[in-house]
């Protein structure tokens, strides 16, 4: 069901990047397809949404705007354990949120000379909420919460339209929403919901942040809209890495594996270990687990893929060099010392340590999020926080005194490039 890698003894000598493959996701190629859309919204707004609603979700909206009473029925109706189970992990979320926010660093640099730098929320934001193989409902928390938390005044959500439930999105989404109080909520999906927010379409004002995750036509839609709108990543199918050794329950291993060969076919569910008896023990337990589970056909696609794999190394070292060149969306750390290994990775959108951490666990209640670089972009990115939800502003005040001990620098400086305006906005406030 999943292939085997062996890089032991290949030390130093191998590309692990290159060595453990991804899924294609060819934003290049889907292009083609999602320019049109993109031109369409902008120059016809609201109808081109509606018609590209009706070919690609097979339900016309005519109505873009959900209304409020959709989604206070949505709550009400909302089953009560769902909703503790929502209820606690916004808990959990928002405090973490809490402790991100940054306060004011004030830097004074002299009599009368002092630099502020503040953090200050985006204005206004787009939130997308996939609603493809699965209701992502967990989205909803995991781009808002922090959002609020940031202190943006102004949030809209997107979820494509389900047939089944009248073109209103699914309805978890929608409880989720009034939950949150977030009201300002559309029916819109796929790479037009992205368009909506970037150039603003009938009711839904232009925003100036798009985050949440989504197919390839949302991803290549956030592509090219960015510079028209801040984006948050270019997030493509899920991964999971698990660095294990002898000491790992292969049972625990197969099931996390399983979990992130759930989402999608192309899903990424990667073991590295030194343990070729975990690794047979691993195996085995995936064909018992899989046989067993709801979504059987797609998690067996996901995990026989090339994206998919169990890699073998000399040892943890190797194992953690392995791990870091591959740059997970999620790492599970399933070692002996398994804290201690953790601190050697540098590239990882979450890091879950010990066999009681599964990556589920931060899906929906661990109170870290879950909105998380893929790709191996996890070596120069980081996942949704409320640091994304703001920007950073310097606040430079300076009294005549403090400007008075460096303006021969500034002049001189530039003069040196050949810019006397620049030096003659700062002598002519000492002139006379």
């Amino acid at each position: 069901m999943i292939r085997r890698i062996d890089l032991r003894g290949a030390e130093g000598s191998v590309d692990y990047r290159a060595a453990v493959p991804r899924a294609e996701f060819d934003i290049e190629a889907a292009t083609h397809a999602v320019q049109p859309i993109l031109d369409a919204v902008r120059e016809r707004g609201v109808e081109a949404i509606v018609e590209y609603g009706e070919r690609f979700d097979g339900v016309r909206v005519d109505d873009i705007r959900v209304p409020r009473e959709a989604l206070t029925r949505a709550l009400a109706e909302l089953d009560p354990e769902i909703r503790a189970g929502l209820e606690e992990s916004i808990a959990r979320l928002r405090a973490t949120c809490t402790n991100e926010l940054e306060a004011d660093a004030v830097t004074a640099l002299g009599p009368g000379a002092r630099v502020t730098h503040r953090k200050v929320p985006v204005a206004r934001v787009g939130l997308y909420v996939p609603g493809g193989l699965a209701p992502l409902v967990s989205s909803v928390l995991m781009n808002t919460v922090p959002a609020q938390v940031a202190g943006v005044e102004s949030i809209a959500l997107a979820s494509p339209p389900q047939s089944e439930f009248g073109g209103l999105p699914h309805p978890s989404i929608l409880a989720a929403c009034e939950l949150l109080s977030v009201t300002e909520v559309y029916a819109v999906g796929g790479a037009q919901a992205i368009a909506m927010f970037a150039y603003g379409a009938g009711p839904c004002e232009k925003v100036d942040l798009v985050t949440g995750p989504g197919n390839i036509y949302v991803v290549t839609a956030k592509r090219l809209l960015k510079g028209e709108v801040g984006i948050d990543s270019e997030a493509g199918p899920t991964e999971i890495a698990i660095l294990a050794d002898e000491t790992a329950r292969a049972a625990y291993v197969a099931a996390d594996l399983i979990s992130q060969a759930e989402h999608d076919p192309l899903a990424a569910s990667v073991l590295v270990t030194d343990s070729e008896v975990l690794a047979d023990e691993v195996e085995a337990e995936l064909d018992k687990q899989v046989s067993v589970t709801k979504h059987a056909e797609r998690i067996r696609t996901a995990l026989a893929g090339s994206q998919s794999g169990i890699v073998l190394v000399d040892d943890v070292k190797q194992g953690i060099d392995v791990v870091n060149a591959y740059a997970a969306e999620h790492l599970e750390i399933q070692t002996a010392n398994a804290d201690v290994v953790a601190s050697r990775i540098r590239n990882a959108g979450a890091i879950f340590i010990g066999p009681f951490a599964p990556v589920s666990l931060g899906d929906y209640c661990a109170g870290s999020n879950h909105v998380l670089p893929t790709g191996g972009c996890a070596c120069h990115s980081s996942g949704l926080s409320v640091r994304a939800f703001t920007k950073s502003v310097h606040v430079i005040d300076y009294s005549r005194e403090g400007l008075a001990a460096v303006k021969d620098h500034v002049v001189t400086l530039a003069h040196a490039e050949d810019l006397p305006g620049h030096g003659a906005a700062v002598s002519v406030r000492f002139d006379g």
